[in-house]
C-alpha cells in the first residue's frame, strides 16, 4: 500500500506520522462533506461578518495582507506544507502575501473568475493531502494540549491519543473534532470554567478503555451538551446541538 509519510521538523522536535493513502482519502472526503457539504464551491468561502476567507476542506483561514489576525492564518501554512511536499502550487498562490480579496464583497464579485476556479481545482486535487496536513498539525498540537496537566494526566491523554491515531476511524475523529470544536487549550473555549475541546474529551476517556472510540463519542456528546447548558441564553446554542451530535455519530 502506498502511503503519505510525513517527517517534518518543527521547532526543536521531529514529528513523524504515517497516513495510508486510502485513509487520507476517506478522511478528506468526510471532512469535505462536514465542512463544505462535499461541494466544490464550498472550498472557497467567506462568512458574513468575518474579516477572512475560508479555503479547502478544513475551511483554513486566510487573511488579506495586513489584515487584523484574531485567529491563526492557517491557509498559508497549508500552502507551504503542500509546496514542501513537492506539490506544484499555482504561481500566483505561491507568491501571494495575503488573501488577494480584501473583503467579502470583493471575494464574491470574483467568485467565478479564472483565478477562483483555478484555486478550487487545486483544492479538489489536493484534498487527500489536506487531510494529512490536518493530521500533522494535530500531532504537533499534542504537547500544547497536555502542557498544564499532571504527569499522570499527560500519560493518560497521550496513551488515548496514540490509540486513536493508529486507527483510521480514530484518526478521523481526532482530526475532525479538533477542526470542528478546537483543541480546548484556551480560556475562550469554555463556559463557566467547563471546556469542550479535544483536550477535555481525551481527558474523559479511561486510558485502558476497551471501546475507546465509543467513549470518545460519548464524552464529546456529554461535553457539547454541557456547553449548550452553560452557554449564554441569548446565543441560543441549543439550535446547533442536534447537528453537532449527528456529526459525532459519523466517527463510529
Amino acid at each position: 500500500m502506498n502511503s503519505c509519510l510525513i517527517i517534518i521538523a518543527a521547532a526543536t522536535q521531529l514529528f513523524s506520522l504515517n497516513v495510508p493513502d486510502d485513509t487520507a482519502k476517506a478522511i478528506g472526503d468526510k471532512i469535505w462533506i462536514n465542512e463544505c457539504a462535499g461541494k466544490v464551491e464550498g472550498l472557497t468561502h467567506w462568512n458574513i461578518g468575518e474579516s477572512f476567507g475560508s479555503f479547502g476542506i478544513g475551511h483554513f483561514i486566510w487573511y488579506p495582507e495586513n489584515g487584523k489576525e484574531l485567529y491563526q492564518d492557517t491557509f498559508p501554512i497549508l500552502i507551504k506544507y503542500l509546496s514542501d511536499q513537492g506539490v506544484v502550487v499555482p504561481a500566483w498562490l505561491a507568491m501571494a502575501k495575503g488573501c488577494p480579496w480584501p473583503n467579502r464583497e470583493a471575494f464574491y464579485r470574483d467568485i467565478d473568475s479564472p483565478k477562483m476556479k483555478e484555486l478550487r481545482r487545486f483544492l479538489v486535487e489536493t484534498k487527500d493531502k489536506q487531510a494529512v496536513f490536518m493530521a500533522w498539525r494535530l500531532e504537533n498540537a499534542l504537547d500544547d494540549m497536555v502542557a498544564n496537566l499532571s504527569e499522570q494526566e499527560k500519560r493518560n491523554v497521550k496513551k488515548v491519543f496514540s490509540h486513536l491515531e493508529k486507527d483510521p476511524k480514530g484518526l478521523y475523529a481526532l482530526i475532525d473534532y479538533a477542526n470542528f470544536k478546537g483543541l480546548g487549550t484556551t480560556p475562550s473555549e469554555s463556559y463557566r470554567g467547563q471546556g469542550w475541546g479535544l483536550k477535555q474529551v481525551l481527558m474523559q476517556i479511561p486510558p485502558n478503555s476497551k471501546q475507546i472510540l465509543v467513549d470518545f463519542v460519548g464524552g464529546a456528546k456529554k461535553l457539547l451538551t454541557l456547553r449548550v447548558e452553560n452557554s449564554p441564553p441569548e446565543r441560543n446554542e441549543k439550535r446547533w446541538l442536534p447537528g453537532w451530535l449527528n456529526r459525532l455519530d459519523t466517527y463510529l
